[in-house]
Parts: C-alpha cells; structure tokens; sequence
C-alpha cells in the first residue's frame, strides 16, 4: 500500500472498458455500522479540540463561522452539505475566480500551494489535515464514509466525463487511494480517477483497515510526529 504518484503508472491500470461494479450488500451493512460507532467515539472524544480550534480561528478572523459548510456531491450525485473547519479568509469564494489562472492541477479540480487566501490558523490547522476533521459529522449521518473517494464540488461534477462519474457509485469518504499519496496534488487528474476506480473494483473491509491505518501514519510522518 505504499503508493506514491511515480509508481501509479507502475500499476495495473484498472480501464474504463473493464470496469466492473458489484454490489455489496453485506460490505455496505458493516461498513455503516463501523462509521455510526467510531464517528460517534471520536465525536466524544474531539468535543473539546474542536471547540479549541474554533476558538483560535475566530480569534484570526470573526467575519465568518469558524466552520465552513459547502455543499458537495455523494453517491449517485446526491447534493450533501460537507463541513470543515475554516481555514481560509472570509471571502474566499469571491477570490477565487481572480486565482483561477495560477491552478496547479489538471482536470476540473482547482489546488494551488500557497494559497494566499489561507489564514495563519488555517496553514496549521491545514499541514495536520484538522480542517477535515469535522466531516466525521458526515460520517455519522450517512453523508459520507471514513474511506471512499473524497466528495467532489457540483461544478467539477458537472466537468467529470463519463468515466469520472463512476466514483460517485460509492459513498464518498475522509480518506482514500489518492490521499495517501505523497505529493498527491502532483498526481494527474486522470490518475486520480484510476485510484477511485480501482477503490471501487476492489474495495472491502480488508482495504478500508488499511487505508485507516495509512492514513494515520502519513499524518503523524506528515507532522512530524
């Protein structure tokens, strides 16, 4: 499971032709039941860090809710409201038509390094992915999973060829293939897609146990820890 973006080309590309979905009803069942008990765990436990972290953001900026709330695409194209901790300026969405041209990705998904709209708070919180933390709300109410492909904006969805619309068959989730690839913005969009795809050919509760724990440890190795 050590992926990195040189050695996604090195693997057996799953293509769009023999791109099989199954249903897996059994797998879905525990996998539910897994996200209700750990997302409500960790929600008793994070309780106090969250308020901590809301705190310092509204210390930063009070213009806007220390959470973000968007809204982004589930399974079978469903509209959901996603929800982050805000780690950028209050008025990011308006800037981000002038930030348009220094876009470091392919495809229709929009990254750059340094963000200038990226509050001080927002580059800590951001470096240990603790914005993300609050879509374990997600996870209890069914929204999203703890691992699935990571849910896209209505605007990309509406850019996704056929082929890309396959990853919107599962859950989305928290973590993923591409999430634990180092340097993963460096990844293609196309490739992207092709880790998505192979998550969904091949996913069981197998992977997810370990995608949890790859993720874990990129992290604490990300911070240093």
């Amino acid at each position: 499971m050590n992926i990195t973006a040189e050695k996604i080309h090195e693997q057996q590309d799953i293509d769009v032709s023999s791109f099989e979905y199954k249903e897996k009803p059994v797998f879905d069942i525990v996998k539910r039941l897994f996200d209700i008990v750990v997302s409500s765990i960790c929600i008793l436990i994070l309780a106090i860090p969250f308020l901590i972290v809301s705190v310092c953001i509204l210390i930063e900026d009070r213009k806007a809710s220390p959470i973000f709330v968007q809204e982004r695409v589930g399974k079978n194209g469903k509209i959901f409201k996603i929800y982050k901790f805000r780690s950028m300026c209050a008025d990011a969405e308006k800037k981000l038509a002038e930030l348009q041209e220094l876009n470091e990705m392919d495809g229709p998904v929009f990254k750059i390094e340094n963000d200038p709209r990226i509050t001080k708070v927002g580059k800590v919180i951001r470096a240990s992915n603790i914005d993300e933390l609050p879509q374990i709300f997600n996870i209890f109410l069914g929204n999203m999973s703890f691992v699935g492909p990571r849910p896209a904006l209505p605007k990309e969805v509406e850019q996704y060829r056929p082929s890309d619309k396959l990853r919107l068959l599962v859950v989305p989730g928290l973590t993923c293939y591409w999430q634990v690839v180092k340097n993963r913005n460096s990844v293609s969009f196309d490739d992207w897609m092709k880790l998505d795809r192979k998550y969904i050919m091949e996913r069981n509760a197998w992977i997810d146990i370990k995608l949890i724990f790859k993720t874990f440890f990129f992290l604490f190795k990300k911070s240093g820890c």
